[in-house]
């Protein structure tokens, strides 16, 4: 029984998503080949040789890239069991069944993957009948989770490196420590399958995949949590027990605002034992907008998110969608202006400053009465939207195009800055700030 597990994008981080299934995979002694598409060709003899294929879908740009390879899939061996599991698989299981996907998991899908498999080597031994699928769409169940097994997987030099203040990198590890959200914004992808609960990885686990990775030669670790501090206890005991045991090794996590100001306590305690950068999704410095997907946060929250950092010591990296149907041609320039003022134009990824918001299967933001969507694009795994201002859908286009010339030319965030600012028709800001913070060379997006 062989399976080929493939990730196509992971945000430059070796996938979590390919090396957990594995080692569920090869305990049940299955044959297990693991590819990231994102830094290898897919390889046509693993693929023809392949009893299960399986493709990982962590976000929005990973299923779409997955649509595509798995075409090719599908012509290099049609008798391959086509699956598709991870966040985004159950959000688009009508779709992903048409284009040849037989089994679809999401949420905690390790033991559905592994059921799949034994079920597939049973039957193939048989009679050669496809098995059908016994495994819910969306599991929920609290697992022990095994260690990831990150073998045959590209080496972690070859992913997102951290670039450190005054110059010098260190090479990053990926991990994580909880999954899903307790929280329900509305624009959330995480939402439509966790429904507000989340699981944890255990503490052992999660130190013990560190502890390969350190040794692999990884001086940084990305922790992915959607939401760090959801169990800030367990996120806590994580933190201080890698310190003892790796003091030098660095790392960074993703935390709302909202979660920022309550547990603030706590912040010290990352700091101390490492915590180069805090991510955390502001989306907008409008309140209006804010409100309305549900974010619990204010603008307000958000400065004195950004005063507490700098008292600290700790970089936080605020991220946005800028561009939604309620957002205004001066509400975009505010962003900047804020931005500019906060001395966080070096803190913030050009790429964040043109995301446009996306609304997939069963988001919450379709509950809002002034949304108007078209038909759900199956091909963009979307609801198209335009903006009641063709201004500001003209704008957004422009921003991206800026975003897209200045990563080719390889241009400084301040520079990039300044261009958007002087499309927004504010040519006069300050932008060029020299601010030297840590920072990871392959910014994330959706």
């Amino acid at each position: 029984m062989k399976a080929l597990l493939l990730s196509t994008y992971d945000m430059g981080r070796q996938p979590f998503g390919l090396a957990s299934p594995a080692a569920w995979l090869r305990r049940e002694g299955v044959d297990v080949e693991a590819i990231d598409l994102s830094r290898d060709k897919l390889p046509a003899d693993s693929v023809r040789g392949a009893d299960l294929v399986a493709f990982h879908l962590p976000m929005h740009t990973a299923t779409r890239l997955a649509v595509r390879a798995a075409e090719r899939v599908r012509r290099l061996n049609p008798q391959a069991h086509l699956c598709f599991y991870g966040l985004y698989a159950p959000m688009n299981e009508a779709f992903l069944r048409r284009i040849g996907g037989e089994t679809i998991l999401g949420g905690e899908f390790e033991p559905g993957l592994a059921t799949l498999a034994l079920q597939l080597k049973h039957s193939r031994r048989k009679n050669g009948v496809r098995a059908e699928q016994t495994e819910p769409i969306i599991s929920l169940d609290r697992l022990h989770f095994l260690t990831p097994d990150r073998s045959g997987l590209p080496d972690a030099a070859r992913y997102a490196l951290v670039h450190l203040p005054g110059g010098g990198h260190r090479v990053t590890g990926y991990t994580e420590a909880s999954r899903g959200c307790k929280h329900l914004c509305r624009h959330c992808p995480v939402v439509p399958v966790y429904q507000g609960s989340f699981r944890i990885v255990q503490k052992e686990v999660v130190i013990e995949d560190i502890a390969r990775q350190v040794a692999a030669g990884s001086e940084h670790i990305v922790f992915g949590d959607p939401d760090f501090f959801n169990g800030p206890a367990h996120a806590i005991a994580i933190v201080e027990e890698l310190h003892r045991a790796f003091p030098g090794v660095s790392y960074d996590v993703t935390i709302k605002i909202e979660h920022l100001l309550k547990h603030a306590d706590l912040l010290p305690a990352l700091r101390d034992t490492g915590c180069l950068m805090v991510t955390s999704a502001v989306e907008s410095v409008d309140d209006a907008i804010l409100a309305r997907l549900e974010k619990g946060h204010t603008r307000a929250d958000f400065l004195r998110v950004v005063a507490m950092f700098r008292e600290l010591g700790i970089t936080l990296n605020p991220t946005f969608v800028p561009f939604t149907p309620w957002t205004t041609l001066e509400g975009y320039r505010e962003l900047l202006r804020i931005l500019a003022a906060g001395n966080l134009v070096s803190h913030v990824a050009p790429v964040q400053l043109a995301i446009r918001l996306l609304i997939p299967g069963g988001s919450r933001l379709l509950e809002l009465p002034d949304i108007s969507v078209g038909a759900f694009d199956e091909a963009a795994l979307v609801y198209p939207w335009r903006h009641a201002d063709p201004r500001v859908d003209a704008l957004a286009s422009q921003i991206q195009d800026i975003v897209s010339g200045g990563l080719k030319e390889k241009q400084s965030r301040g520079e990039v800055f300044a261009r958007i600012a002087h499309a927004a028709g504010l040519p006069d800001i300050p932008a060029f700030q020299r601010t030297d913070i840590p920072y990871l060379n392959e910014p994330w997006y959706c």
